[in-house]
């Protein structure tokens, strides 16, 4: 298999800071299965992480269902929305976390913005995701109030499992449902830990036998590198604004960066309807990552019209920190005539 090539981009300087923004190179294989297009060249920079709080202006703000679930309020601000006016994954991801710590905070069981107990934090230890799946259905607009259920169940014997459901506020149409699985990282030596017995009678109380609210995806997802990926993107960073008070970078922003590799024709023309992520390692400020993606040979047959991709991240050694996978649906609407105008020129072309 031919390697991609590897196109590097000149930095870019911005206009209204003397500030050299990190460029972000990317390849694409001569031949691109499907014809799906070319990846984009773009200019990383400043990212604006989507507001996990609750509104005063809201119909209501919370409610406690049970000793176990909580429901929260969220507004979809103009600034959580993409170019088509709906909220974006990152937006998503962030309520989801958001709701998580506040869940926690309400039924008694965290004591800080981390989401830790009070043994917890006597032996240093944080929460980490090492897995999450989101399935959607629809994407809430700007201005839309969206309601997010969360309750925690069990997950084996070291781990406990986040569960969300995110409906329309005023019609409770479910929107989407997104679940994770957590381990115990010890914040000093940044190695996963099993869960002491004084933290799992802190937190029994409040885990419930529930159901799977998404089926697990059992489907391997394959190790990528130069000769199999379609697309790379190299020149990633974190940015200071990606740390969370972990001092790692936050689980949303890996979302960002695996879009980076999907193309342009994509990101215009679908929607992201499924995803699922497997975190391998955690990333921190000084690293330095390259984002690759697959087009899934089996779409090829695929008479929906969807598109799967699979999915790495890497450091630029080569050592990997997330492998994941997204399935994508065609739109069904020319999202643009939101605001009512259709883009005369992209942005490259500005």
């Amino acid at each position: 298999m031919v390697a991609p090539i590897i196109i590097t981009a000149a930095p870019i300087m911005c206009a209204f800071h003397n500030v050299m923004l990190p460029s972000q190179n990317y390849g694409t294989k001569k031949s691109i299965k499907q014809g799906l297009g070319v990846k984009r060249g773009s200019c990383g920079g400043l990212q604006m992480k989507a507001n996990a709080q609750n509104h005063n202006g809201d119909d209501k703000i919370s409610k406690v269902v049970s000793k176990s679930s909580i429901r929260q309020n969220f507004t979809i601000r103009s600034y959580e929305v993409d170019a088509n006016g709906i909220a974006s994954v990152e937006t998503l991801m962030n309520y989801f976390q958001g709701s998580m710590i506040y869940h926690g905070k309400t039924v008694g069981a965290y004591n800080d913005v981390a989401g830790t107990t009070k043994e917890m934090i006597k032996r240093n230890l944080v929460w980490v995701y090492s897995e999450m799946q989101v399935l959607t259905y629809r994407y809430p607009k700007w201005d839309d109030v969206v309601e997010v259920e969360t309750w925690v169940s069990t997950a084996g014997m070291n781990a406990v499992r986040f569960n969300w459901i995110m409906r329309d506020f005023k019609t409770n149409q479910v929107l989407n449902r997104a679940s994770s699985v957590s381990v115990l990282m010890n914040k000093l030596t940044r190695k996963l830990s099993k869960m002491p017995e004084e933290v799992r009678r802190e937190l029994e109380s409040y885990l419930v036998n529930s159901r799977i609210i998404i089926e697990d995806d059992d489907k391997k997802i394959p190790k990528l590198d130069d000769t199999t990926a379609d697309y790379i993107c190299t020149g990633l960073k974190p940015q200071w604004s990606d740390i969370d008070v972990n001092f790692h970078v936050n689980n949303a922003k890996y979302v960002t960066w695996i879009l980076e590799s999907i193309p342009e024709s994509i990101l215009m023309n679908y929607e992201l309807s499924s995803m699922t992520l497997k975190f391998k390692r955690e990333c921190k400020i000084d690293s330095k990552l390259q984002s690759l993606a697959e087009v899934c040979s089996d779409n090829n047959n695929n008479n929906n019209n969807n598109v799967e991709y699979n999915h790495m991240l890497r450091f630029e050694d080569g050592v990997e920190i997330l492998r994941g996978r997204t399935k994508w649906r065609p739109k069904f609407i020319n999202n643009f005539d939101f605001f009512n105008h259709v883009p005369e020129a992209s942005i490259k072309d500005l």
